[in-house]
């Protein structure tokens, strides 16, 4: 497959033109990437103007996720969320209300965009006991009430999946009690853009989703900031057209056109002998699995190229993430339960067996199900409100009854406990102690 903008930054910077235009590193190699880091010269293509080697490699893109439209981001996926947000409100059917369903577990980037866009949320709980932050299962019945009981349809029902623990969420049943309802099915798949490539194809715009994003960085050789905002076929056309305006009202005017070109050879990529070595990988993914739950450790169930492992009887994730270190390896995310192991093609399989021979047998045995209520704290003002209201910081002991100002929640896994304009209760107090939050940031 060709790669239109790589194929330019190589041949622009092997002219050797005198650079009279930013950045003003003028292609010197300070780090050793600057030859290839330029703006938008003449013949360079615009992001959000595209019409040349951008375009091209959107085009590419497009055809290899089987999308209606897919389109580059240089500054993650948190644009993306923003963006087709404000698609979906924006180009929403008449007799729909500009409210989105969003399942609870949220990353902060949609709470950010709620006061941007100043929306309205109804709030999708987990059913039956929530054991993290991270996860909020839901059902297509549960959905169906929700929907049911709103006076018109929402503009959109959102959800994120995978989640960061690995939790897939039913996407062809929610999307059809979305459809059946006339509302869209939005979906934060930032850690899931390789599941297009699994045979068959696990990724949501192939279930039934109407538009999402992928961090192509979490999960594909890119460098970190390469996201995709994917809009389905059967998406309304309004949507497809208006994407790079969405993009351009929340992105800067300067993308990096390093992350471009890497979005632009993962194209190639993704067009060679990806699947089968996705396969390869999964497979011995799955095989250290098997190898953990042997030797006595819980392992849920997850996305193919995740392992996530429950902490045994008087342990936690952060003391086996601990241990790893101490083995020279580093997992994606660890806390009181749970720890986090991304991987990918790229990944040595050979290190599963080093990582499995690490932790060794769970000798302290299953730790009992633990319920974490997620806090669901009354709404007082908006989150347009409350995000834009003069703040303080507080320590978290002080913060029962206050008013939730910005969410303080560190990334990962950046799921905010109380969302802004939410009066802080007992339950997030709990978890405030349970996740070793210190302070807090409350209206004034």
């Amino acid at each position: 497959m060709e790669t239109p903008i790589c194929d330019f930054l190589q041949h622009y910077q092997s002219t050797g033109i005198t650079r009279f235009h930013m950045p003003g590193h003028k292609g010197h190699a300070f780090l050793g990437c600057e030859p290839w880091d330029l703006t938008e010269v003449s013949g360079a293509d615009s992001l959000y103007e595209a019409e040349g080697i951008i375009a091209r490699s959107e085009e590419n893109a497009t055809m290899l996720f089987s999308s209606g439209r897919t389109v580059f981001s240089t500054e993650g996926s948190s644009q993306c969320i923003r963006a087709m947000l404000y698609l979906a409100l924006t180009n929403r059917p008449e007799g729909t209300a500009p409210v989105i369903v969003a399942a609870r577990n949220v990353h902060k980037a949609f709470v950010y965009a709620a006061a941007l866009l100043d929306f309205e949320v109804v709030w999708l709980w987990p059913e039956g006991k929530s054991q993290s932050l991270c996860g909020c299962p839901i059902s297509a019945e549960s959905l169906e009430q929700t929907l049911n009981s709103l006076p018109v349809p929402p503009a959109a029902v959102y959800l994120t999946s995978p989640d960061y623990l690995g939790g897939i969420a039913d996407i062809a049943g929610l999307s059809e009690v979305c459809h059946r309802h006339g509302t869209i099915l939005a979906v934060d798949n930032a850690h899931g853009a390789y599941l297009h490539f699994l045979s068959p194809s696990r990724h949501p715009l192939n279930l039934g989703a109407d538009i999402c994003c992928d961090s192509a960085h979490k999960t594909l050789p890119v460098l970190t900031g390469g996201a995709y905002l994917h809009l389905s076929r059967n998406a309304p056309a309004a949507m497809r057209e208006n994407a790079k305006a969405a993009m351009a009202l929340f992105g800067s005017t300067s993308p990096s056109y390093l992350v471009l070109a890497s979005l632009d050879r993962c194209n190639r990529y993704l067009s060679e002998d990806y699947p089968r070595r996705l396969k390869e990988a999964a497979d011995s993914i799955r095989s250290a699995r098997q190898a953990l739950i042997e030797n006595g450790w819980q392992v849920t169930d997850s996305d193919p190229l995740r392992i996530t492992i429950c902490a045994g009887a008087g342990q936690t994730g952060t003391e086996l993430a601990n241990l790893l270190r101490t083995n020279s390896m580093e997992c994606e995310y660890a806390d009181p339960e749970f720890l986090v192991l991304m991987l990918t093609p790229e990944n040595q399989m050979a290190d599963l067996d080093r990582l499995v021979s690490v932790l060794g047998k769970n000798t302290a045995g299953m730790r009992a199900a633990q319920s974490l209520p997620l806090a669901d704290g009354k709404q007082l003002v908006s989150v347009r409100k409350a995000l834009f209201s003069p703040h303080e910081v507080i320590p978290a002991k002080d913060a029962l009854g206050r008013i939730c100002g910005a969410p303080t929640v560190a990334c990962p896994p950046a799921i905010p406990i109380a969302v802004s304009g939410e009066r802080i209760e007992e339950a997030a107090m709990e978890l405030f102690a349970h996740y070793g939050i210190e302070t807090v940031d409350v209206l004034k």
